[in-house]
């Protein structure tokens, strides 16, 4: 099993850019790099293996910053679903991003768990996307037609798979603004 991460180099004025108006270009990167560092903790903590899906820099470049013991491939061309496609090449796999600070190595463990019995697992996110997604089986059909970045991700994605798939509890993302005010000491 392994959690593959995608994370984006935090440069500014290309990482977290919707928070660009609260925190300025600088300052929305510097807050993707420490959700990024929290995430990679976080996923080592849980003892599952992590493999970083990566854009913005070249993958040495993030196993100098994210240290040691990481595979590190470049996500690669075409829009979120196509990435999230070939990295759902091999499984099982658990697919996550760097903006849900309340993840936690439980909940990965869980997702973990969930695959050893069911062929998908989801994680639904607050804002009406979902911030885990894992699967034991291919399927590609989750990944095509989708209106990434929208409020009906998790509902297209759901109607997408078995009724009876596994969901872990809900996560709010750090995305926008307002989102800010939730964790103020990051």
């Amino acid at each position: 099993m392994r959690v593959s991460l995608f994370a984006r180099w935090p440069e500014p004025g290309k990482a977290k850019t919707r928070l660009i108006p609260a925190l300025g270009a600088q300052g929305a990167a510097e807050l993707h790099r420490r959700l990024t560092e929290r995430t990679v903790a976080t996923v080592r903590a849980s003892g599952l293996a992590c493999e970083i899906r990566s854009t913005g820099a070249p993958p040495a470049d993030f196993a100098r910053w994210l240290g040691e013991g990481l595979a590190i491939t470049d996500q690669g061309e075409g829009d979120l679903g196509a990435r999230l496609a070939r990295a759902a090449e091999t499984l099982p796999v658990l697919l996550i991003g760097c903006d849900a600070p309340d993840l936690t190595p439980e909940l990965l463990r869980e997702a973990a768990a969930a695959l050893a019995t069911a062929p998908a697992v989801i994680g639904p996110a607050e804002d009406g996307g979902y911030w885990l997604l894992g699967l034991a089986a291919p399927a590609p059909q989750l990944f095509r037609g989708i209106a990434w970045g929208t409020d009906t991700v998790f509902s297209n994605t759901i109607s997408r798979l078995a009724p009876n798939t596994p969901r872990l509890a809900p996560l709010a993302d750090l995305d926008r603004p307002e989102d800010l005010r939730r964790w103020s000491g990051l």
